[in-house]
């Protein structure tokens, strides 16, 4: 049964089949051809979406939308200036701690690179700066929004794999630091070989900075809300994003002005587009795994796994080797769902933590998010900056390196991961 799903899969991937319809129709002919009941199919798709926590996506999605339009980006982007902008190079260290801030506001990757290219890259463009490395480096910023809490993509992984959210969300701090501080020594030495380009004449205030800290403060209390919330149990991750929609809606309309109430039939729209697009995914490739548990392929591919090697070294070295290039040419939720709950019983058997792993498995996914052809966030950095693909994808391999680095250092130091998790929940 497996074969025809992934035979028919692949084939209509292969012919530009959008994502959901292959993963839909492929299991509809599986479910057909075995005489199967097509009732299954809407049962499978009930059961996917049937989850209080699946819930939160839609309403973390919005959040993302009202950041966008509030104003909540510009305000990171004055403070980080202030911060950092007496330093040579400084535009490109300001794109990387204003991602930084947008990841832990926001989620979603593309609003996040959007957001940072489309305030940081005009100014670029008047300094002279290499706009091909700066856009790159702004792609890679915003590959930190599904490491930094809050992230959809792990509120997903948690829900398909049984994990604490809040634990989840506690381990992707530290490694994203660790890529955040990696980008800024990238800009930093890109910058130090031309300094007549990238020097900067201003300099350091601290009133200014001041100045700047007090407007952004609201904004950096969205991710304070929703990921202490969650840890301290005041919340589950449904009601952390419900309450960070209302705290956004009150920033942008009564704190810094930016949305009007009219403006938000509008902002519904288009988070209600985006949200269906995801739940759509989700729906079509939950009867895809229930193919995959229903076969037993996980247990079957364990034993061929632990056959071949009994170190869990090995297995994460194969782990990463497939989902970097899986992210590079599939959606990293479409990646999550169908993939995750293969291998995650695997890794279990292996003695591996389940959040450690699942650490991985999203640096992995954030990795393909700038490495062509599927590259969501160097397309939309790329397009924002007016060129082409391959002009920004030959400079992105400064900020690859580092994120690899930051992959290599995750996957054999457990601890980069676990500290929080295991420090707060004892």
């Amino acid at each position: 049964m497996m074969t025809i799903t992934i035979i028919a899969f692949f084939f209509l991937v292969i012919f530009g089949c959008h994502i959901v319809f292959a993963l839909g129709f492929s299991a509809a002919i599986t479910l057909f051809l075995n005489d199967v009941p097509v009732a299954i199919l809407a049962q499978r798709i009930f059961a996917g979406l049937d989850s209080f926590t699946i819930m939160a996506i839609p309403f973390f999605v919005l959040v993302g939308v009202i950041m966008e339009k509030g104003g909540i980006a510009k305000r990171i982007v004055d403070f980080a200036d202030a911060l950092v902008g007496w330093v040579t190079g400084s535009l490109l260290m300001v794109s990387v701690l204003t991602g930084t801030g947008l990841a832990a506001i926001s989620g979603s990757g593309s609003a996040d690179t959007a957001a940072t290219a489309s305030v940081m890259l005009p100014e670029m463009r008047k300094r002279r700066y290499d706009i091909d490395f700066a856009a790159g480096l702004i792609a890679a910023g915003g590959t930190l929004a599904p490491v930094i809490p809050p992230s959809i993509m792990m509120v997903i992984l948690a829900t398909v794999s049984n994990l604490s959210v809040g634990k989840m969300f506690l381990a992707g701090i530290l490694p994203g630091l660790l890529m955040a501080v990696g980008l800024l020594i990238a800009a930093r030495l890109h910058a130090a070989k031309t300094p007549e380009i990238y020097s900067s004449t201003k300099d350091f205030s601290a009133g200014n900075l001041l100045k700047t800290i007090i407007p952004a403060l609201p904004a950096f209390c969205l991710p304070v809300i929703v990921v202490g919330g969650i840890v301290g149990g005041v919340f589950t991750p449904t009601e952390a994003a419900c309450v960070a929609v209302f705290v956004g809606l009150f920033i942008s309309l009564f704190i810094y002005r930016e949305i009007r109430i009219y403006d938000l039939p509008e902002i519904i729209r288009k988070s209600a587009s985006i949200s269906a697009s995801v739940m759509m995914i989700i729906a079509a490739a939950s009867i895809f795994s229930w193919l995959i548990a229903s076969q037993n392929i996980p247990s079957m591919l364990a034993g061929y796994l632990k056959a071949l090697s009994d170190s869990p070294a090995f297995f994460l070295i194969l782990i990463n080797i497939m989902f970097i290039l899986i992210g590079m040419f599939m959606e990293s939720i479409s990646a999550i769902l169908i993939l995750v709950p293969v291998f995650m019983p695997i890794a279990l058997a292996y003695g591996i933590d389940p959040i450690h792993f699942g650490v991985i498995i999203i640096i992995n996914l954030s990795i393909g998010m700038i490495t062509p052809p599927y590259g969501i966030t160097l397309f939309v950095a790329s397009s924002i900056a007016n060129r082409s693909i391959l002009q920004v994808a030959s400079k992105i391999w400064i900020p690859l390196t580092i994120m690899i680095t930051t992959l290599f250092l995750v996957t054999y130091i457990p601890q980069v991961v676990l500290f929080l998790p295991n420090l707060v929940f004892k």
